[in-house]
Order: C-alpha cells, then structure tokens, then sequence
C-alpha cells in the first residue's frame, strides 16, 4: 500500500471533467485506489466517478490518494502527475 498527499491546484476544483481524467487514469490500473479528504474524512473510490465527484474538493483542498495492489506504484504515480499538472488546467499564474 502507498500513500501520498496530493493538493488541488485548478481553479475550478475536482469538477466533472477533471474527475472523468482521474477515474479513466485510476481506471486503467489493478490497483484499488482510495481519495480521502483530510479535512472532512469524506472517502472516494477514485475508479467511480460519482464517487469522486462526492469529494466536492474545490481548489486548495488535501486529498490523501491510497493505493493498494500489484502495481499501486504505477497507479500512485500517474495520479499524482495529474494533481501535479493540473489535470492540464492551472493557468500560469497560480500561485498554489
């Protein structure tokens, strides 16, 4: 199992089409991958998209991503990347 904090940077928060990236990226891994805020200790499965959009993390909220089987490394990863980019959103400007 790996565990990571991972920081919402988009302006526009975890909205549905950036839920729909997280869920194909989490999707496409064997690994059982769990959102937590840690605020709030609201719990998503990261592979349903109505699940994920239950977070209702807006910009600057924590999420603690879990991921649990034979290659939860990879599947770690790839998520994080996407937190990281942005889900290719964050304009150039942002400050978080």
């Amino acid at each position: 199992m790996v565990q990571r904090t991972l920081l919402i940077r988009q302006r526009l928060g975890l909205h549905a089409r950036a839920a729909a990236k997280l869920v194909r990226v989490a999707s496409a891994f064997q690994s059982q991958v769990q959102l937590r805020r840690l605020h709030g200790d609201v719990t998503a499965d990261a592979k349903s998209i109505l699940s994920v959009l239950m977070l209702a993390a807006g910009r600057g909220t924590e999420l603690q991503a879990i991921a649990d089987g034979v290659d939860e490394e990879a599947a770690m990863e790839a998520i994080a990347q996407l937190f990281v980019d942005g889900f290719g959103e964050v304009e150039a400007e942002s400050s978080l």
